[in-house]
């Protein structure tokens, strides 16, 4: 049984007047039983706490589960020990007051004269040890016992045999170590110092369980188990005390409790712990209940997964597959579009096309013949969907390729537009020129981050240096200060001939050393005036940067996508000019830029280059998280991948985060990522209801012209996704 921080633990006994269709909970481990949740939960904490002791080998710090496991395989290692050997061992353990390192080496250096059948060690012949075998034990009442021994050659065979003496034979090493015996000797004790075998193998072994003359004094046997006798008086005392108690009837029902119960006080729980082991309601008043996300797509419920990995692996990728990048409502309304051909829908097949056309592999031939005839046009571009079909041979895919030959694609399904369109992201994903694409940006990422680093051991070293300034400083005044109270105190000397001419020469070298400048002392104020002017140019520089700091903050929140936007088209058309002169602005303007500034520069240079959107978290019930950078709402995931919802309001988000248990692991992980994004979201969530808001008002000042005049279609915010255009497109 392991040990509860190194003492005994005793399982708790199962509840009275159990019913047979009762409902409880057991503990695996131990087979306890409970019908209280909370004792369950209590239990089960403690023996996962690495508080237990394997009462075999004496590793700590182990659960229980563990404990359990070690001393499993220390019994199985124990049970290794011949029979011949475990009747000395005890005898020499009984009542030994012994430490178990000391009880461990007296046990090695006992049986180092005991030999056994089947023993192999070594025995003298011709004045020669070799290795050999004892098969039998001679013994006669008056002589000590004699060995049959065989000799062993190379492959361990008998090739002579002998009879040798005791003093004839040897260990060339004892084959049982301390750690062993360490071990056998507590599995077959029940008490420590004095060391008493257990009952059960005193009685197998012949051993008397009587106690010596020596310590009869201390202990005695009460129920089968060793206890220390106290002296008389605190007999009498300990008697008195429980007389007073037994008048408070307080103390009387504590006692009465913990005989009931049989355990120990439980420790406390150490959250955060697994979310189902929490009650599914919490206690506590602070966790509100969960806001209920919205569900009105206009695609699918199954198709929203597709829908969102689609959109998702366009935006990120979109500089590599020249996709200028769109809004996922837009998105989604172009999917569900049924009349006529999209210039959106177009272009996302037409980059994807263009990108496995560009692939060197030849696993899509007919895409190739034909971009040798034809451009990707509104037109022709299902041809080149037909074609794919046709090459990649699904046939929940290919049996609607008549449809869109037709001219019909509109009328497909949703599900179908997005499962085709899932098909062609997952074969670009494998090709390995988009494989090269993803290594590309994933060393520009790594540069940002060793370029980060720099800056910050930079700024350290910096720090340091400083510091060190300071101190030496210091310590230079404090010197020139003693220096200046001795001179005062001390007569005046009057100087040699030889200081006189040293300090001569050192002017003069001054002198010489730069003309423009008359002595040190001239050098000295110029630094002090070029430093004073410097640091005077500093500070306005910081006060004008923190004073414009939060108007910036705030219009590179609003303005954040169209800014990138445009710096992406900069940067492209200026690599085409020359890319020379605009990696040296680049750098002039972070060797401008503050430290805080530069850091910033390089977590939204990061933050550009997405890799992988992976999820916040997960709450108690194994539900996803999603948040994109580009669209506002956070997208909740069943963990049955079939039901999708979102929320879309800082009140929602607030309530979200007021629900989430951080006394669960997953719920607390999820808590820690909305906090680390909260103002993040919050940005992007008004953002987008102001965007809201203003399409609202524009259909409505569109509804009230008169019907005379006519509204054109690119006034309407409804038919934005009609209205794309590729900037990115390859000529």
């Amino acid at each position: 049984m392991p040990l509860l921080k190194k003492k005994p633990h005793k399982l708790l006994e199962p509840p009275k007047n159990l019913q047979p269709h009762e409902l409880v909970y057991q503990v695996r481990l131990t087979k306890e039983i409970f019908r209280d949740y909370q004792m369950y939960l209590k239990r089960i904490n403690l023996y996962r706490q690495r508080a237990w002791t394997c009462k075999s080998t004496g590793k700590t710090c182990l659960t229980y589960e563990e404990a359990l496991e070690s001393e499993k395989l220390a019994n199985k290692k124990v049970q290794t020990l011949p029979r011949e050997l475990v009747s000395p061992a005890l005898r020499i353990i009984q009542f030994s007051t012994l430490s178990l390192k000391d009880l461990a080496d007296a046990i090695a250096t006992e049986l180092q004269n005991c030999f056994f059948a089947g023993a192999e060690l070594y025995g003298n012949r011709d004045e020669e040890s070799h290795p050999c075998r004892i098969l039998n034990i001679l013994t006669d009442e008056d002589s000590e016992p004699l060995y049959e021994v065989g000799f062993l050659d190379k492959d361990k065979e008998i090739n002579e045999k002998a009879v040798l003496s005791g003093e004839d034979l040897s260990w060339k090493k004892f084959p049982f170590s301390r750690n062993f015996l360490k071990a056998f000797i507590r599995e077959s004790t029940c008490h420590s110092i004095p060391w008493v075998v257990n009952e059960y193998l005193a009685k197998a072994h012949g051993i008397t369980r009587t106690i010596p003359r020596e310590l009869q004094d201390k202990y005695a046997f009460q129920n089968g188990e060793l206890v220390q006798q106290r002296k008389q008086e605190d007999k009498t005392g300990r008697e008195k005390g429980k007389r007073k108690r037994a008048e408070d009837g307080s103390h009387v029902a504590e006692e009465t409790d913990k005989e009931t119960n049989g355990s120990e006080e439980e420790p406390p729980i150490n959250y955060p712990i697994e979310d189902l082991l929490l009650p599914s309601e919490p206690d506590d008043s602070n966790i509100t209940q969960r806001p209920s996300p919205s569900r009105d797509f206009n695609v699918p419920m199954d198709c929203v997964g597709d829908l969102l990995m689609v959109w998702d692996f366009c935006s990120s990728y979109g500089r590599q597959l020249h996709l200028w990048r769109f809004a996922l409502e837009d998105f989604e309304n172009a999917i569900c579009h049924k009349e006529g051909n999209l210039v959106l829908i177009m272009e996302v097949h037409a980059c994807l096309f263009r990108f496995l056309i560009n692939e060197g592999d030849d696993t899509f031939k007919a895409l190739k013949r034909r971009s040798r005839k034809s451009k990707i046009t509104l037109i022709t571009w299902t041809e080149y969907l037909c074609d794919f079909l046709d090459s990649v041979d699904i046939p929940d895919l290919c049996c609607d390729v008549g449809t869109i030959k037709r001219g019909h694609y509109g009328l497909l399904d949703p599900s179908v537009k997005l499962k085709i369109l899932s098909e062609l992201v997952n074969q670009i994903a494998e090709t390995i020129l988009f494989k090269g694409e993803v290594d590309e940006l994933l060393e520009q990422r790594h540069a940002l981050g060793a370029a980060r680093r720099e800056e910050a051991l930079a700024e350290a070293r910096h720090k340091r240096m400083e510091k060190e300034r300071s101190k030496n400083g210091e310590e230079a005044e404090v010197l020139a200060n003693s220096k200046l109270g001795k001179k005062k105190n001390s007569p005046q000397v009057v100087e040699s001939s030889e200081d006189s001419k040293m300090k001569e020469s050192s002017e003069g070298e001054i002198k010489m050393g730069n003309g423009s400048v008359s002595s040190g002392r001239t050098e000295k104020s110029e630094k002090r005036l070029m430093g004073n002017v410097y640091l005077r140019r500093h500070k306005k520089q910081m006060t004008d940067t923190k004073s414009t700091s939060k108007e910036v903050e705030e219009e590179e929140e609003e303005t954040e996508s169209e800014g990138e936007e445009e710096e992406e088209e900069k940067g492209s058309s200026g690599k085409k000019q020359g890319g020379k002169s605009s990696s040296e602005d680049e750098k002039g303007t972070l060797e401008m830029r503050g430290p805080e500034q530069r850091r910033q520069y390089y977590e939204r240079e990061m933050e550009k280059i997405v890799i992988r959107t992976t999820p916040l978290g997960k709450d108690r019930n194994y539900n996803r998280y999603w948040w994109f950078r580009s669209n506002g709402r956070i997208f909740v995931e069943d963990s049955d991948c079939k039901e999708w919802g979102y929320y879309t309001s800082k009140e929602e988000l607030d309530a979200l985060m007021g629900s989430l248990n951080r006394k669960g692991e997953r719920e607390l992980s999820l808590h820690m990522q909305l906090e680390k994004f909260y103002d993040r979201i919050c940005s992007t969530l008004q953002k987008r209801a102001k965007d809201i808001a203003h399409n609202i008002e524009m259909e409505e000042a569109v509804v009230r012209r008169s019907s005379r005049v006519k509204a054109p279609v690119h006034e309407n915010p409804a038919s934005a996704f009609q209205r794309y255009v590729n900037k990115w497109k390859e000529d």
